[in-house]
């Protein structure tokens, strides 16, 4: 009797195990991220694209008082990064320097928990989010999405390469409107 009862609470407690959630593959947005000790602060735009691993993101960036403007396109498919600054409409098309590491939940995630934001108590005035953390060859990540639909909230990364670099995201919408966005600017193609 021992055995069954034991398989029984060990098949009960398998089934808790949550699951990671999908974030959908393709959508818009805005975020933040932050280096604060290489004082450095991105305020940008985003298109994703998990499907194709491809980001655009429209940013301005302030590194020790210093502020700029880009268009950047990152296409990990080609391995290839446009970046088109705004002001002086130069472009630099490089090889990508970073591998393509997708926002939401990775699959290699592991599951710290879950909490609500807002007021429980009042109908559509709150958000259930999950926390998870995990790693990979190039450091340590951690997130947090919305729930049950796996909307990125925020995301930090650590490695010895970049350090400690905090990524906060809003105003998400699902779906790209505009496919186009994915296209070199016209100051990086020939």
């Amino acid at each position: 009797m021992f055995i069954p009862i034991l398989l029984f609470v060990a098949t009960l407690a398998a089934a808790q195990q949550p699951k990671p959630c999908e974030t959908p593959p393709q959508w818009e947005g805005r975020f933040v991220r932050t280096d604060y000790e290489k004082k450095f602060f991105q305020a940008a735009k985003i298109s994703y694209d998990e499907n194709e691993k491809r980001v655009r993101e429209i940013e301005e960036i302030e590194i020790d008082n210093d502020r700029d403007y880009y268009d950047v396109l990152y296409l990990h498919n080609m391995n290839k990064e446009y970046r088109l600054n705004l002001r002086t409409r130069k472009c630099n098309t490089t090889t990508l320097s970073r591998p393509w590491f997708p926002f939401g939940v990775p699959p290699e995630a592991e599951y710290d928990g879950e909490a609500v934001i807002g007021p429980v108590n009042i109908d559509n005035e709150h958000v259930t989010i999950v926390r998870f953390h995990g790693r990979v060859a190039e450091g340590d990540f951690f997130g947090t999405v919305s729930f049950p639909d796996c909307i990125p909230i925020n995301s930090g990364f650590f490695s010895n390469r970049t350090g400690f670099v905090e990524t906060t995201f809003f105003d998400i919408t699902t779906g790209i409107p505009d496919p186009t966005v994915f296209n070199p600017p016209s100051e990086c193609t020939p």
